[in-house]
């Protein structure tokens, strides 16, 4: 470890036995148990609703989580001589979810239906039955704030129409380039059907429940993980919660109120990716879900538009609009022709899984 990192780790009251580097972290054995030390991404405001949050959900039953650590001035960033900001978390000695053993996943996903029933605002804010939470937290940390509140996801018509405009803007670039590359050939090739798949999800969009379970989400301030992907999962061998073996859920940093399913697709399209759009593991998926929290055919039909976007298209376009387009690299061609590819898998997934058509 590094000067900077060890004068950071004397800022707290714990006794470091050792330390090791790990991905963008260290980790450090205590006394006082498994920790990790990184920098901070966030703003003390952040930092602070993050803290909340973890608090609320270790009291409220789901104890695994990374909660920061207050160093002894009772901050809960720490910033080194060097002027980097960082913060230490609660970590946990445990392996991360594995994609390819369908029992991780489908446990993962439980997890997620478990998380989900706990992230809510009002319960932390003192609206409802938070309210026990918030004395008693406000009594060992006076910076609680039941005014505090997370921001609010983007409305999926919202991105959905950025999205079109700027698949519309490379075509227009596109058209007028003198010199195209085998690239730009391929995207016009594909810009098409491409469109009009997009241009039908966001009309879709508009007339289904979407608005009304994304007001209610946002009202009842129901919150997504927003990043719940398998590098933030942890398996713990040999640890049961309640009979259920136990998972650690880390890196909360994107948490928001929104529509709680799209967690549930992001994982999903993540776990799809890698098993070519396995029909039965994704119904299984859907189900260990709904095990845990129940699904309405709303959510359902969130879930089914999110997946049937064209967004690994709209990104790897995006990208070559915003790069150095005199030097296009081998692996954006191979990116264009996967996003393709995919999309087709994705829709024969969702018209098996969903009776989803457009």
């Amino acid at each position: 470890m590094r000067e900077y990192e060890l004068e950071v780790l004397e800022q707290y009251d714990v006794e470091v036995m050792s330390t090791r580097k790990i991905r963008g972290a260290f980790f450090c054995e205590t006394k006082e148990g498994t920790m990790v030390l990184k920098e901070a991404a966030v703003s003390d405001r952040r930092a602070l609703l993050l803290y909340t949050l973890l608090r609320h959900l270790e009291s409220a039953g789901y104890p695994d989580v990374d909660t920061p650590v207050r160093n002894r001035e009772k901050e809960l960033v720490s910033v080194s001589r060097g002027q980097a900001r960082y913060m230490l978390k609660k970590w946990y000695a445990g392996r991360e979810c594995d994609v390819r053993r369908e029992t991780d996943v489908l446990e993962a996903v439980r997890n997620l239906g478990r998380l989900h029933q706990k992230m809510c605002w009002r319960d932390i804010s003192g609206h409802s039955a938070g309210d026990s939470f918030r004395i008693q937290d406000a009594a060992v940390d006076p910076d609680f704030d039941p005014e505090l509140c997370p921001p609010a996801g983007r409305h999926l018509k919202e991105e959905f129409l950025c999205h079109n405009r700027e698949l519309k803007k490379v075509r227009n670039y596109i058209r007028n380039k003198v010199n195209k590359g085998e690239f730009e050939y391929l995207f016009l090739k594909y810009f098409e059907n491409m469109y009009q798949l997009a241009s039908k999800v966001t009309k879709r969009l508009e007339d289904s429940e979407y608005e009304g379970i994304y007001r209610k989400s946002l009202e009842e301030g129901l919150m997504v993980h927003g990043d719940y992907n398998y590098h933030n999962i942890l398996m713990l061998p040999g640890q049961e919660r309640a009979g259920v073996p136990a998972m650690a859920t880390t890196n909360f940093d994107h948490f928001h109120r929104d529509v709680q399913v799209l967690d549930l697709y992001y994982f999903l399209r993540k776990v799809m990716e890698k098993h070519k759009w396995k029909e039965s593991l994704g119904r299984a998926m859907l189900e260990a879900y709904a095990e845990v929290r129940p699904m309405s055919q709303g959510e359902l039909e969130v879930i089914a538009l999110k997946a049937a976007y064209p967004e690994k298209f709209w990104k790897t376009a995006n990208t070559y609009y915003h790069s150095n387009k005199a030097w296009i690299p081998e692996k954006s061609v191979e990116k264009l022709q996967t996003s393709v590819l995919q999309t087709e898998e994705k829709i024969r997934f969702l018209q098996k899984i969903f009776t989803f058509f457009l």
